[in-house]
């Protein structure tokens, strides 16, 4: 039985959404939840690149997630937890849309299908989910049959989502009333399409009120459902007292007491302005992980025990039957896509290994130009792209989506952020560190120019730096840069980008996707290279 309320949240109307069940309250109360974010879009299986898992791969055991394996897993610990008496939510931190070809095929009917075959009890809108402007969006709520929330935006002026977006949900389980509050990140209108009739509020203001309106009304048990990323909701945690713990995404991180590439426990505890410490869980992204923790709360509504570990979803857990065969029905016109033509080439566009990882290649000028061309009304002015990341060349005429998709297998996305000038030149050493052994990091790039001399000893080897207007780099000037997400978390050794980059942004579109566009809209394209790297003799 669902009930709509309105309520006053911090100065901003918000629905409201309670959900009854029946059950029996303990002294000591606990309650597990299982906890999904960023799947992007990943309905089939990944490989260890998180991009889509291949039939061979997947024969021999080497593929993790896709929807169908989340089935299992879901429906084998509710079971479970069913069967041992225990309370337990399901929910989705957000950024169900973007990142592969079901996206592009599907847009978000394809996910909205499997999302209620989960059944889920509330997911959080992620900023991905407005990359088609608020009609995709209000046509996936409107097909879900779970609460999508999100508290910290005012959809009144939108017509379209408009009274479709709670902001706050109340589950009974186990006789104990859970309050769900979210919140997206705020600077969704710079790295989605939200329109101008959506307007973002600090999730902090808005989260006090929603707090404090829940407390008011008897409910002393509040989870933040937040795509804001880890930073901001370590924030979130200090500065908002009455949240008992943050189930988080967005910033795609795997928090972990087991897995050796954690970036941090799970969960993460920071000290609200109580002084109590909020646990905060995120269970990486793409389907690899189901996120679990069981939280205790004492008779007075204070969590005295977190405890949990996200399931890696590898190869031992089969897939459901059903939902595979569903997922290999709606594959079968993504084959076709991959035919489509995008666009010509007047000649071969080399990608080959040993021109791109020693020098500048036509495709690294293409794929540079294009990721340039996508982010450059952002401010953006340098674009660094390894040349690993290339991994073939297209022939000369028509080009498919499957040459591209070829030269771009990862799925990396279009990543931006700013960088000091002397970290950019650190960035170009560390690309040209490599060089005798034909390592990946080599960096194409667009926007600037430079030189270097292979003989010199690793890290001296950069000997010039211009701007594409011919002014030289200012180490001391603050630049707009784009990449992909692997380079931007440290990937290829760029350790310079995650550590220094400032107001970093790593989940714009598929590169794939940047070039395809860039192809189509600049008609018969004519590679080249005009000298943009250059080796010293």
């Amino acid at each position: 039985m669902r009930n709509l309320k309105k309520v006053l949240l911090g100065g901003v109307p918000a629905l409201a959404l309670t959900v009854g069940l029946t059950g029996t309250a303990l002294a000591d109360y606990s309650l597990s939840i299982l906890h999904l974010n960023d799947l992007h879009s990943r309905i089939e299986s990944i490989n260890k690149y998180d991009s889509t898992c291949g039939a061979e791969d997947e024969a021999e055991g080497k593929c993790f997630g896709g929807i169908a394996r989340i089935k299992t897993m879901l429906d084998q610990r509710r079971t479970a937890l069913e069967g041992e008496g225990k309370n337990f939510v399901t929910l989705d931190a957000g950024d169900q849309f973007q990142g592969s070809l079901f996206y592009t095929t599907y847009k978000g009917e394809a996910a909205v299908e499997f999302m209620n075959g989960l059944s889920i009890d509330a997911m959080a809108v992620g900023n991905h989910e407005f990359d088609d402007g608020p009609a995709a969006l209000a046509k996936f709520i409107d097909a879900a049959n779970f609460p999508v929330l999100s508290g910290n935006i005012d959809v009144n002026n939108e017509p379209l989502l408009k009274g479709k977006v709670p902001g706050i949900l109340i589950l009974e389980k186990g006789g104990e009333k859970i309050g769900i509050v979210s919140a997206l990140a705020e600077d969704t209108s710079e790295t989605s399409s939200p329109g101008e009739g959506v307007r973002f509020i600090m999730a902090e203001d808005y989260l006090k009120g929603a707090v404090e309106a829940l407390e008011a009304a008897g409910v002393n048990k509040i989870i933040a459902l937040t795509h804001e990323g880890l930073t901001r909701d370590k924030q979130i945690a200090a500065a908002v007292p009455g949240i008992d713990i943050i189930v988080g995404g967005h910033s795609h991180t795997l928090l972990s007491n087991t897995q050796e590439r954690a970036e941090g426990p799970y969960p993460v505890l920071v000290k609200n302005p109580e002084g109590v410490e909020v646990p905060i869980v995120q269970a990486y992204a793409y389907g690899k992980f189901l996120g679990e923790i069981e939280v205790t709360w004492d008779d007075e509504g204070n969590v005295i025990k977190a405890e949990g570990e996200p399931i890696l979803l590898d190869a031992s857990v089969a897939p459901d039957e059903t939902f595979q065969a569903r997922v290999e029905e709606l594959a079968a016109p993504i084959e076709e896509l991959k035919s489509k033509v995008i666009g010509s080439t007047a000649e071969l566009i080399d990608g080959d290994r040993g021109s791109c990882r020693a020098g500048e290649c036509s495709m690294g000028n293409l794929v540079a130009d294009a990721i340039l061309d996508r982010v450059k009304d952002q401010g953006v002015e340098i674009v660094i792209q390894n040349g690993g990341g290339l991994r073939a060349s297209i022939d000369a005429g028509e080009v498919t989506m499957g040459e591209v998709l070829t030269v771009l297998p990862f799925q990396n996305t279009l990543a931006t952020f700013q960088l000091k000038g002397s970290y950019i030149k650190d960035a170009l050493e560390n690309g040209v560190s490599k060089l005798e052994e034909g390592a990946g990091r080599f960096p194409q790039v667009a926007g600037i120019k430079y030189s270097f001399d292979p003989s010199k000893p690793a890290g001296e080897r950069i000997v010039s730096i211009e701007m594409a207007d011919g002014s030289a780099l200012d180490m001391d000037k603050v630049y707009g840069v784009a990449t992909n997400n692997y380079m931007r978390g440290g990937g290829d050794g760029y350790k310079v980008f995650a550590e220094h980059g400032l107001n970093a942004y790593d989940y714009g579109p598929g590169l794939e996707i940047v070039v395809a566009d860039y192809l189509a809209a600049n008609g018969d394209y004519k590679p080249f290279t005009d000298g943009r790297i250059t080796q010293v003799k």
